[in-house]
């Protein structure tokens, strides 16, 4: 950082004795000053992983996927996505094959889809809801309340006939008979949401539309909590952390992770990992409690084995030809970033060294 200070300054300096045409350089450099002075300890370009752990998958449709879950035995898997795109897995995620629905001439796009044992569930828009027992191999249509207060955007099988339904606009219901009966936990919503994840314990985060403000949610509270953000910058997405604490994107790549679990309102200092991508970064996900991996646009995809402290970048994958939109760590060590026009990043069990 002190390094590529100098270096600007220097420049400056000799740009300063120059000629009036120059004036346009020294402009160009106070730019560049700001810019690498806004990112505080982050780096403008990052070194890169000594391994790639990623296999890149082509999947067999153009469709963007949304999210991904695997049965108990962890070898039989499925991914949901727009254009009604079901797909399934029977090796543990290496080769996946396109599954057809008798739903009509109607085209989904499948947000959210979650499995306890055998028993999955799975939703999207326009409303939906499927439920299968037998892994997948058959799947049963869920009848929603038309006045259903917003959209299917995440599910979350509980235990036995038991699952969690939220809507894009903060609504959660709970069914504990296979969908027969739900009862709602809140009792208003909270607004349009631009992204909402659940932790293991039921506890929820929220990201307004335009990324204004964040909403938690905890068992037992009879309606959202809101929050402000902590600066100017809008909310890009928020979760949770092995902990139980938050973190959070925010525009130009600014991260920060939360340091207590009641009121969710303090705040580590911002940092911003590599200026060069931050305008890109879209989720998080923690393989294990210290090592965390970042996703963006443009084959971006960051990672940390320190909590967040330092980082690096997996160059290996910074030409597939996709935005990295989601990644996700499941049981047994399996990892997944979900991509757009059919690709797919498996954490493979053999890392290759990078270039």
């Amino acid at each position: 950082m002190q390094t590529v200070l100098g270096f600007l300054v220097s420049v400056w300096n000799k740009a300063s004795s120059g000629l009036r045409a120059l004036s346009w350089l020294k402009q160009g450099i106070v730019l560049l000053l700001i810019a690498a002075l806004s990112t505080g300890c982050g780096k403008i370009f990052l070194a890169e992983t000594e391994t790639n752990p990623w296999e890149v998958i082509a999947l067999p449709t153009e469709a963007s996927i949304s999210d991904v879950a695997f049965v108990e035995d962890g070898e039989h898997g499925w991914l949901v996505g727009s254009r009604t795109t079901l797909l399934e897995s029977t090796d543990a995620g290496k080769t996946w094959e396109p599954r057809i629905l008798e739903l009509g001439e109607q085209k989904y796009t499948f947000t959210s889809i979650d499995f306890n044992g055998e028993e999955g569930w799975l939703v999207g828009q326009p409303n939906i809801m499927l439920h299968t027992t037998d892994g997948g191999s058959s799947w049963s249509n869920i009848p929603l309340d038309p006045q259903l207060p917003g959209r299917p955007l995440l599910v979350t099988a509980t235990g036995k006939q038991s699952a969690e339904l939220a809507t894009d606009i903060g609504a959660i219901y709970q069914t504990t008979d296979g969908g027969q009966q739900w009862k709602g936990l809140v009792q208003s919503a909270v607004g349009v949401v631009r992204n909402m994840t659940r932790n293991d314990d039921g506890k929820y985060v929220a990201v307004s539309s335009r990324g204004n403000f964040y909403s938690t949610w905890l068992p037992g509270q009879e309606a959202w909590q809101s929050h402000n953000r902590e600066n100017s910058k809008r909310l890009q997405n928020m979760g949770f952390t092995k902990d139980g604490l938050l973190w959070l994107i925010a525009r130009g790549g600014q991260m920060q992770f939360g340091t207590e679990q009641v009121n969710y309102e303090d705040w580590t200092e911002p940092v911003n990992p590599e200026f060069a991508s931050s305008w890109g970064l879209l989720d998080m996900a923690y393989r294990t409690p210290q090592e965390l991996w970042v996703t963006g646009g443009s084959g971006n995809l960051l990672m940390s084995d320190d909590g967040g402290q330092t980082w690096k970048k997996d160059k290996a994958v910074e030409n597939v030809p996709t935005n990295f939109y989601r990644v996700k760590f499941l049981a047994g060590d399996r990892g997944y970033v979900l991509g757009q026009r059919g690709y797919l990043l498996r954490y493979a069990e053999e890392p290759t060294q990078s270039a």
